[in-house]
């Protein structure tokens, strides 16, 4: 038999390297972050002059280059230092995966050859690792904490101890750079420790459509067969993405994916109609994704809201509806029902998902209410309940739940 992988084996004929539009491959060129990269650049040159640079905090949205702009920055300074014989040492750390003091306090002592397991230790000797390895030779460390704003929310002690540990260094130095996609973080520090860090902010704002058509077009060069994409394909991936808070990100996975589904379907063109039905594939999966993750209460009271709108014609209901329904359901599935007030706290975790749409309307001197709506196409969520029945056989909820739940069983 003929190996059914046998088709793959021949070079594309739609991409010549598909790592390009990854969010982990880093550009020689970053349009329209000049102003962005020269702050950066700026704060850290102190490095090459023997100082220490000040701590250095970057907001901005999803996907409009901020991580891509510091580890960018990051390489230039790395191969100037060595240029110069001022040592650069850089660390990244992600702050989603090291989220924790310990775990980046061992992760930074790995980086210096200090052999320090990821549990098990005190912390205090982990500290003391850190400082050994820091000041072994003289250099400029900067450590990069990406989504520092994960790492906070579990304590802030990690920020706090190394915002001082150059009081304690004899001949090197530490700065900081926290990426964060949450402008109100700093909030959750405790005064000292927003005292110590003295940081600078850097605010990366989002993309419009026309930068992202300049993005796209500079990867395209590098990522396609020449004369594979119609014309309208960059515009149409970059209009997408604009609309959702100008991801420079969620453009390349558009654009990427829309080359998959042209390849895929033997075309020997990218056109207009591939960049619908991937964005299309795209919102199914990420729906589907986040309605997987859902608590049991919250999946009910979204299946209460997909049943609502099934069997009425005005597609917006009141949450006293929505309640009254909800607890019908819960009755039926033997579950005890949660209180309105809880309720309506989850309503407006759904809403924030972007799972339904949740707006308070004014009755006049009737008062106020809000208006409940199903935000997403029903079929999507409707596959992504029946997916996680599918899939969790070892749930503590009971089979009889699950059935109707997916919609498999009728109820009064």
């Amino acid at each position: 038999m003929e190996n059914m992988f046998q088709d793959f084996t021949t070079e594309s004929a739609i991409f010549e390297n598909k790592e390009v539009l990854r969010p982990n491959y880093i550009p020689e060129n970053l349009p329209h972050r000049a102003k962005q990269i020269k702050s950066l650049a700026d704060i850290l040159s102190a490095a090459l002059k023997g100082e220490t640079p000040s701590n250095i905090f970057i907001y901005g949205k999803t996907g409009t280059g901020k991580t891509a702009t510091v580890k960018y920055v990051s390489k230039e300074l790395e191969e100037m230092g060595e240029k110069t014989s001022s040592k650069c040492s850089l660390i990244y750390i992600n702050g989603e995966i090291f989220d924790t003091q310990y775990r980046v306090f061992a992760y930074i002592a790995r980086a210096f050859n200090k052999h320090v397991p990821m549990v098990g230790w005190p912390t205090d000797m982990v500290y003391l690792e850190i400082k050994t390895g820091i000041d072994g030779g003289k250099k400029c460390v900067i450590v990069i904490l990406d989504e520092v704003d994960k790492l906070v929310s579990k304590g802030d002690e990690a920020l706090y101890n190394l915002s001082r540990i150059n009081s304690e260094l004899n001949n090197s130095r530490l700065s900081i750079i926290g990426i964060s996609n949450d402008l109100t973080f700093m909030e959750l520090l405790d005064p000292r420790v927003r005292s110590s860090l003295s940081e600078e902010e850097i605010i990366f704002p989002p993309y419009n459509a026309n930068q992202l058509k300049d993005i796209l077009g500079e990867r395209v060069e590098k990522a396609f067969n020449s004369s594979v994409l119609d014309g309208e394909v960059i515009p149409l991936c970059a209009a997408f993405a604009a609309q959702e808070n100008g991801d420079a990100r969620s453009a390349l996975d558009l654009l990427r994916v829309s080359g998959e589904v042209a390849e895929r379907s033997k075309s020997k063109k990218v056109t207009e109609e591939h960049v619908r039905l991937a964005s299309e594939k795209m919102e199914k999966n990420r729906i589907i994704e986040v309605v997987k993750t859902l608590p049991v209460q919250s999946k009910i009271i979204l299946n209460t809201v997909i049943r609502l709108n099934k069997a009425n014609a005005k597609r917006r209901f009141s949450s006293g509806e929505v309640y009254n329904t909800y607890r019908k359901l819960c009755s039926h599935l033997k579950i005890e029902a949660l209180s309105q007030r809880r309720v309506s706290a989850l309503v407006s975790e759904l809403d924030i998902l972007g799972l339904i749409n949740a707006a308070i309307i004014s009755k006049g001197r009737y008062g106020r209410t809000r208006e409940i709506s199903l935000s997403v196409p029903e079929e999507s969520v409707q596959h992504a309940l029946v997916g996680y029945c599918e899939l969790e056989t070892l749930s503590t909820i009971k089979l009889k739940t699950q059935v109707a739940l997916c919609g498999y069983e009728k109820w009064e």
